[in-house]
């Protein structure tokens, strides 16, 4: 107990030991942010300037509350009992259960999850007339969380703050939605803060009582605090104004969550005489990989800045590479091969690391890991082709291919939903069974005979002439443009994109990836065959894994090895969030990107193409700004570089000039496609080869990445080069 200073550098000691007033610690990436935090906490219970239950400490996580908790049980040598510590929420429930009647519910109130909240807003809309098909209830609950984050009733949203959802009625909607929770005496997560919020606006005597009650305050991750949690803090904070807030500015990447990154940049404002200390000594990278994340984050001037340095001695180490590439196909190659060649060489692969601005990038690794055998799990999310929606379409697909596929039509006959209810599909599933034909025809003879009414009936008329034209199409225009046909005009892309739903457009990028992935095989039965190959290759679960996350859900890890592909203009940053943020939204981007970098340990691997597939075309892409931050003499580049100076030469000329326009993409039209660069490791005529579902051959033709071969058992194939190994 009486060492826990003396294993603090300065910095964070001066942290620990600034007790009394306001303070804000700038903990930049791997500077020991949790320590700091734990340390306090247990250094204000050891010098008795506060009891346990004196002290509100806050977290983002359940996960960060039980390792604060943990530690600082550690450092007192035991248990901490009656702390105020736990997340935003946790803590406003707490309260809340004491003063719910002062908001007119009853101290047992329920806490309603996503569905509930849904079926409950669903009934508001429809007590007052409002089309739910038209007027989609998770696109009011989304403005309606948007509200309580900045902490809004419905009495404090003014004229210019109303949406134009429904008419101008969403404030209406919002207000009856409140009076509907009240009285089933329920709350919604936003209400947990809102409520407590207003009850400490308006209530004084409550208000008192907890500035009695916390001597301290403690918050982490302060940058990722939304409006409504700014307001509770500095609620709370307003009497004794012990509040230490720990966060890093560099790193606030959650805007679309409601984040607001001015709430630390404000501190100094908000606490008159507030102390800022920095850590800057970072115990995580090398001194290479700290330069040039460094360097790229000075080009933001929303920052209150700070320069990370090496905290350790033995922090030399290799430059951050980047690496110019053909095409997205060759960055997959190549991505996998060097994860294969640091296994060879004794890396963990627990230890290696693929972030990538969106969910939808994760397709071509996940393929080219599992042609190399290489285990791997997608973190935070599900792998590309168990996501929801990539299951709809491929079930589309299914019916497409034959009608008599009961499970793929089951899952999509209400998909967008058409007004099937269980009874219509109990009906169509007893006529199958009774007549011994696919659940298909039974449906259709179910709308032939007019045994299946209204309006189900006649959206499921309208899916069935829907199928017979695409089914055609299949035969003149090839499976890709019919997949995106079919798509759109099925309902299925537009019920995602009147999904407002954080996850919503990710979905629909998704979807976009499916697409890209059609083009690369022949035919349909093809591409269906290569989805249940993938699906059945599951690795053994507790094996060691490469890590495939986007980087929102790499922020707080760190690993040996981190690669970061995709870095193009447009992909990253992307360009949905400089269309819609501004200069804003180039600033997070570039958070982003700082966040991606000192994810790593060892090796930062940055990469670009100069060519994706765009559906079944090619576009030209060039190299992210961010790239063009990173210093020469801190990076070391490989690759074609004229790819990347050819294709910023036929773009804009500056981003200086131009600062919010990503790209002005070029298509490449098949006759001007320029020939793609020699494989390294080309497979050559004669070579035997492995495949996984096919198994071994020989090669007796080639035609750029598609390959001729002879397989000893099932016979003739044309395949890609990219899904054979060398035998």
């Amino acid at each position: 107990m009486s060492d826990y200073l003396t294993r603090l550098n300065p910095e964070q000691r001066a942290a620990v030991e600034t007790v009394d007033g306001p303070l804000l610690v700038l903990a930049g990436a791997g500077t020991g942010k949790t320590r700091v935090l734990t340390t306090r906490f247990a250094h204000i219970l050891l010098t008795n300037r506060a009891f346990p239950n004196q002290v509100l400490a806050v977290t983002f996580t359940n996960k960060a509350a039980r390792e604060m908790r943990e530690r600082v049980g550690a450092i007192l040598g035991a248990p901490a009992e009656g702390l105020w510590l736990g997340t935003f929420h946790a803590l406003c429930a707490r309260m809340l259960r004491r003063h719910a009647d002062l908001v007119g519910l009853q101290s047992n109130f329920t806490i309603l999850d996503t569905d509930d909240q849904l079926r409950l807003l669903k009934q508001v809309m429809e007590a007052k007339r409002i089309d739910t098909k038209r007027w989609a209830p998770p696109a009011l609950m989304g403005i309606i969380q948007r509200w309580k984050d900045r902490g809004l009733t419905p009495a404090r949203i003014t004229a210019d703050q109303e949406s134009d959802f429904a008419a101008n009625r969403a404030r209406e909607l919002y207000e009856d939605y409140q009076a509907r929770l009240v009285a089933v005496n329920a709350a919604d997560f936003g209400d947990l803060l809102l409520h407590m919020t207003e009850i400490l606006r308006g209530h004084p005597e409550v208000l008192a009582q907890y500035h009695r009650m916390f001597r301290y305050i403690l918050v982490d991750e302060y940058q990722d605090t939304n409006v409504v949690q700014y307001l509770w803090l500095r609620l709370l904070a307003q009497q004794s104004r012990n509040i230490c807030c720990v966060g890093d500015d560099d790193q606030s990447i959650y805007s679309w969550r409601g984040a607001e990154v001015e709430n630390i940049l404000r501190f100094e404002r908000d606490f008159e005489g507030a102390k800022i200390v920095r850590l800057e000594a970072n115990y995580r990278s090398t001194a290479p990989i700290l330069a040039a994340a460094s360097a790229l984050i000075a080009h933001n001037e929303g920052r209150l800045g700070k320069t990370l340095r090496p905290g350790r001695n033995d922090s030399e180490g290799e430059p951050v590479s980047v690496i110019s590439l053909w095409d997205s196909d060759e960055e997959a190659r190549m991505v996998g091969d060097r994860i294969e060649g640091f296994r060879r060489g004794g890396d963990s692969l627990a230890e290696i690391a693929v972030l990538v601005r969106a969910g939808f990038q994760t397709r071509a690794f996940e393929e080219r890991l599992i042609v190399l055998g290489v285990p791997y799990r997608v973190v935070g999310g599900l792998r590309f082709y168990e996501r929801a929606e990539i299951r709809d379409a491929v079930a589309y697909m299914r019916v497409l291919r034959g009608a008599s596929d009961d499970l793929a039509f089951e899952r999509i006959v209400n998909v967008p939903r058409r007004g099937i209810g269980e009874q219509a599909l109990r009906g169509m599933h007893e006529a199958s069974r009774a007549q011994g034909i696919s659940l298909c025809a039974a449906a259709e003879q179910l709308v032939a005979t007019g045994s299946l009414r209204g309006r189900a009936r006649e959206a499921m008329a309208e899916l069935f002439r829907g199928f017979s034209r695409w089914r055609q199409m299949l035969e003149t225009e090839g499976h890709v443009v019919t997949l995106a046909t079919m798509l759109d005009e099925s309902g299925y892309t537009e019920m995602w994109k009147q999904d407002k739903s954080p996850e919503a457009p990710g979905r629909l990028e998704n979807l976009k990836e499916l697409v890209r992935a059609l083009a690369d095989f022949e035919t349909l039965e093809g591409f269906l065959d290569h989805v249940s190959l993938v699906m059945e290759n599951e690795e053994n679960a507790d094996s060691e894994k490469v890590s495939l996350m986007t980087l929102h859900g790499a922020k707080g890890l760190e690993f040996d090895t981190v690669f970061l592909p995709g870095w193009e203009e447009g992909v990253f940053p992307n360009q949905r969030s400089m269309d819609e943020q501004g200069a804003k939204g180039l600033e997070e981007e570039r958070r982003l990107a700082y966040v991606g970098i000192t994810r790593a340990r060892k090796r930062a691997i940055i990469s670009h193409a100069a060519n994706r597939r765009i559906y079944a075309n090619w576009q030209s892409s060039i190299p992210s700004r961010f790239i063009d931050e990173l210093p020469e003499e801190l990076t070391q580049r490989s690759g074609s570089a004229s790819l990347a100076r050819d294709a910023r030469a036929t773009t804009i000329p500056s981003f200086s000039a131009f600062p919010m326009q990503a790209r002005k993409p070029r298509v490449i039209e098949a006759w001007e496609q320029p020939a793609r660069p020699a494989r390294p490791d080309a497979i050559a005529v004669g070579q035997r080869v492995f495949h996984q579902k096919f198994g071994y051959g020989t090669v007796t033709g080639a035609d750029d990445d598609k390959l001729d071969i002879a397989f000893e058992k099932a016979g003739d194939k044309r395949v890609l080069d990219r899904f054979v190994e060398k035998a």
